[in-house]
């Protein structure tokens, strides 16, 4: 089997721009006029050329979603246990060069978080955490899983990138998704932007989806950091990723995220403006060339955005976040990994997604099912 790093490395970054920005809108009326999309079609969605045709795009795409996922938005949300981290990452408020208080959730805290979680009738968890490999590592992991694990439905980690023997233990611990950022697929400019510790390793971290997938995880959610670097190009880089891996572990499911990048201690700010417009033409994009896909839509956005968005393409949202260990209960003013702009509680969420006509689903039950025939 072909590694993605010798797909990658077929690719030139300036070639892949050149041909996004060429595309001319033949291309584009080709793609929006045929069924099983292609890469290139992707291309030519996300490219300048397809603006004008953001409403045609932007229906077909509700069309599609409905007809894929019903009219449901599933609900979770991120359960900080520790902002320590061994990496400098110059965009993050975790980074270790970042002079804060550090704390890592005891056992009792992490109870106090998931009470508070459960009490906004919160199913689906997502356990984050910077990136301590000693100290805050595979057996903390599966610890705090085995505390929640009678609590919460589903749990989902977004965690330091690990070995293939430790996904297993997470599949056998019962983790329904994990969640990996690339960050930028540009090797040059992610060494920039990670200049020390393990992070700073671009082939471990994009060889980290593969692993995934061997452990048989039952969900792999990709994405890059917007603002980073050109956002088209590394959007071509992801929906390659993505196909690659369907082809390679067709029985996982994926998703993608679109995280821009947001205000943090210590943090640059962004290389390149990803603006709402252009936001909306990516998820569109996206819906348009892989209807399987589920796409996620964190509260770093606003909730004017996320509430247009319902509608169109969208089939998981965050909400009522914290981005802090013990933002819910038990420190509320530490610093946050990022500033949440929609900070809105679930019911006020919940209830604008009823009124949108949509129903907010607290659990996947699809994993059920399929967990029975795979």
């Amino acid at each position: 089997m072909t590694d993605f790093k010798k797909l990658l490395a077929q690719y030139r970054w300036e070639e892949v721009q050149a041909k996004i920005y060429g595309t001319s809108d033949q291309d584009v009326r080709h793609a929006l006029n045929r069924d099983n999309l292609t890469l290139n079609d992707f291309i030519a969605l996300i490219s300048p050329a397809a603006t004008p045709y953001l409403e045609q795009m932007a229906v077909k795409a509700q069309q599609i979603t409905q007809l894929r996922f019903g009219k449901t938005i599933q609900l979770y949300a991120p359960l900080y246990l520790s902002n320590e981290c061994q990496n400098i990452c110059t965009y993050c408020g975790f980074s270790m060069d970042n002079k804060i208080r550090r704390k890592t959730l005891s056992n009792t805290e992490l109870l106090l978080e998931a009470m508070a979680l459960k009490s906004m009738g919160v199913n689906h968890v997502l356990l984050v955490s910077g990136e301590a490999n000693k100290t805050v590592e595979i057996n903390y992991f599966l610890q705090a899983i085995e505390l929640l694990k009678p609590h919460f439905s589903q749990i989902s980690i977004e965690v330091q990138p690990l070995e293939l023997t430790e996904y297993q233990l997470l599949q056998a611990a019962g983790v329904y998704a994990v969640l990996v950022y690339q960050e930028t697929y540009h090797r040059e400019v992610y060494k920039k932007y990670h200049p020390k510790g393990k992070k700073s390793n671009f082939d471990y971290r994009l060889d980290t989806p593969d692993r995934i997938g061997q452990a048989g995880i039952h969900k792999i959610g990709l994405g890059v950091l917007l603002g980073l670097e050109d956002w088209r190009v590394d959007s071509f880089f992801t929906a390659a990723h993505i196909a690659y891996l369907q082809k390679n572990y067709w029985q996982t499911r994926y998703s993608i995220s679109f995280p821009r990048l947001r205000p943090a201690a210590g943090s640059v700010a962004p290389n390149f403006h990803l603006s709402d417009k252009h936001l909306l033409q990516l998820i569109c994009a996206y819906r348009l060339w892989n209807e399987n896909l589920e796409i996620s839509i964190s509260t770093r956005e606003n909730e004017s955005f996320r509430d247009h968005i319902i509608p169109i393409g969208v089939t998981t949202m965050s909400a009522a976040s914290k981005t802090n260990p013990g933002g819910y209960v038990v420190a509320p003013q530490a610093l946050e990994q990022f500033e949440v702009s929609d900070e809105r509680d679930m019911e006020t969420i919940k209830n604008q997604i009823r009124k949108m006509g949509y129903a907010p689903v607290m659990k996947d039950w699809e994993s059920t099912y399929s967990g029975l025939i795979r």
